[in-house]
């Protein structure tokens, strides 16, 4: 990782890297995430030198073959998007849903109401990111931004066991962070490269994106600045996805709409920050024992929606749950 070192950068000297280290930017990886304007703020330095600099930071990592060129063929785009990773959900209605599985390099955002199954699939895909690639994970660790204290390591347990895998293995791979308000959340952000480098990150769990900012932030008079800081969250989130070629998932609330005279009032919280920050959309909603995913937004996707059950193997096929079922009765 020597190629990354910010003293191997043109013109950093040791006491700005002693700055941008101390202001938790770690390699040149994090100067591009971070962007010119928050390099500027966290370390006092000219916003033209943080432009110059974080230029400096992208061109060598084009150079070095990390990052696109400025200009290429849609070609070459195309063929480079054949070899983005892809975590299976375990299930072919998911999988048909998602093309394949969650993506890396992408936010996938992933809403509905309580018990609609959200944390029940991040859990899922926890698992799942671990397997070798021929069985649809990615052989690679998870880091989980808890915000609301749903993590259950219990349940990875289960979900490990019908997967059949060691549970003990699993969890050791499964990074943790607790954020107890906005502010620690955004600092977590902020923190993540060594993490995602020292454990083999390839999953990004943040459940939920927006608890936090909407129970701190409320009334009119600061929908702005929560919006703002959510915004660049959001966008730290998307950049280290992209940056990192790891795959991020982000549950998110939703509000009942008054204004809805015809069809489902359900909306997501975040209006268009987190719209449009987001890759991919989906909405899980609850029909009976089943589930409902619905992609809502994708840029190659259809709008399609499939059905899903929660089961001790976490998210599966409702013909599966059929299936075993009817085995256990014939057992009986």
């Amino acid at each position: 990782m020597d190629e990354l070192r910010l003293d191997s950068l043109e013109g950093v000297g040791p006491v700005t890297s002693k700055k941008l280290l101390d202001a938790g930017i770690h390699n040149i990886m994090d100067l591009l995430v971070r962007g010119p304007v928050d390099v500027s703020e966290i370390t006092g330095m000219d916003i033209e030198a943080a432009i110059k600099l974080v230029n400096k930071a992208r061109q060598q990592l084009v150079e070095d073959g990390k990052l696109e060129k400025d200009f290429v063929s849609a070609t070459v785009i195309y063929k480079r998007r054949q070899d983005i990773g892809k975590i299976s959900t375990g299930t072919n209605a998911l999988d048909m849903l998602f093309d394949g599985g969650i993506e890396t390099q992408a936010v996938t955002e992933v809403y509905g109401e309580f018990g609609s199954g959200k944390t029940q699939f991040c859990h899922t895909m926890c698992v799942n990111v671990q397997k070798p690639k021929d069985e649809g994970g990615l052989d690679g660790g998870v880091l989980y931004i808890d915000t609301e204290g749903t993590f259950r390591p219990e349940r990875i347990v289960s979900i490990a066991k019908a997967n059949g895998l060691d549970p003990e293995k699993v969890l050791d791979r499964i990074i943790v962070a607790k954020a107890y308000n906005s502010s620690h959340q955004e600092l977590i952000m902020e923190e993540v490269g060594p993490v995602i480098e020292a454990n083999k990150i390839k999953l990004i769990v943040v459940d939920s994106a927006v608890g936090l900012f909407r129970a701190e932030y409320l009334g009119r008079g600061t929908l702005s600045v929560r919006q703002q800081r959510l915004n660049r969250f959001m966008h730290l989130l998307t950049r280290t996805a992209e940056t990192y070629n790891v795959a991020a998932i982000a549950t998110n609330q939703v509000m009942a709409s008054p204004d809805t005279f015809f069809g489902d009032p359900t909306r997501p919280i975040g209006g268009n920050v987190v719209a449009h920050t987001s890759t991919y959309r989906v909405y899980f909603k609850k029909s009976g024992k089943k589930r409902i995913a619905r992609m809502v937004d994708s840029p190659h996707h259809p709008e399609h929606e499939v059905l899903f059950v929660l089961t001790e193997a976490g998210v599966s096929d409702p013909e599966e749950e059929s299936k075993k079922k009817k085995k256990e009765e014939l057992e009986e």
